[in-house]
């Protein structure tokens, strides 16, 4: 029966993330704290390679559809790897179960659901506000930040928050394309943001994995619903109110962040 609610958390997760863009650490790493007691490092590393398979299978998706705006992609990721390999540098100096590291874990984790939920939120209001119609406008001109350095700087930051908390590619990466990238289409938006969040939460996850703080068999119940979840979402998209379905999120995430910076 316990298996099965890992299956069913996963099909969850992978179903927002489909429909959103928002959800594999967002969601993912606040249950399997609260409800399934797994000690946060684990969480955090596990949940990196659940993320990394379940966004994969979103990408492929979005890569058939021809929506994924690889230059964004490649802009992100040029800040993003390096930083989190540096970041797994200093935890394998360190140790993941350190009481210290713990405790900046589960404080740094609590503080990026905070953004995630404001994040979300803001999306939540400005979505009206987004071109839908992604023949109606110049992709060129769309693709092209306000400055070069941007994508990569921001990259870096949610590089390293991924890294220690396996959260930020989600919601605070769709609000960073949303200031850098405004007059990219949504459906373009969510595809980057998936697309690029797969080899940034790979090289966390593997980096994790080689310190210890991957729960293999947990993380193999979790793809088993993920992976069909996200592939239903992601045809879902167009069909779903988002805005109402963010707006939910935001507060289920401002929850779990406070209950973990209060821990």
């Amino acid at each position: 029966m316990f298996d099965l609610a890992y299956v069913f958390a996963g099909f969850f997760v992978g179903t927002i993330v489909g429909l959103t863009g928002v959800g594999g650490g967002s969601l993912m790493t606040p249950l399997l704290i609260f409800f399934f007691g797994v000690k946060p490092y684990m969480a955090v590393g596990t949940d990196l390679l659940f993320a990394a398979f379940t966004k994969l299978g979103g990408t492929l998706s979005f890569a058939r559809q021809r929506i994924v705006p690889w230059k964004v992609v490649g802009l992100l990721s040029a800040g993003s790897l390096p930083a989190a390999l540096a970041t797994l540098a200093a935890l394998h100096w360190i140790g993941p179960a350190n009481p210290q590291v713990q405790s900046v874990m589960t404080t740094s984790l609590g503080v990026a659901l905070l953004l995630t939920a404001v994040a979300m939120f803001y999306k939540a209001v400005r979505g009206k506000y987004l071109p839908a119609n992604i023949a109606s406008i110049d992709q060129a001109r769309a693709t092209t930040p306000r400055h070069w350095s941007l994508p990569v700087l921001f990259g870096a930051l949610i590089g390293i928050l991924v890294t220690l908390t396996s959260v930020g590619a989600g919601a605070i990466g769709v609000s960073v394309l949303l200031l850098l990238y405004p007059l990219l289409p949504l459906p373009r938006i969510v595809a980057a943001d998936i697309a690029y969040a797969v080899p940034l939460t790979l090289v966390a996850g593997l980096g994790h994995a080689s310190l210890g703080s991957v729960d293999w068999s947990l993380l193999a119940k979790l793809l088993a619903g993920s992976l069909p979840g996200i592939w239903l979402g992601s045809r879902l998209m167009h069909r779903t109110p988002e805005r109402l379905v963010r707006s939910i999120l935001s507060l289920l995430l401002a929850w779990a962040g406070t209950k973990l910076v209060l821990i």
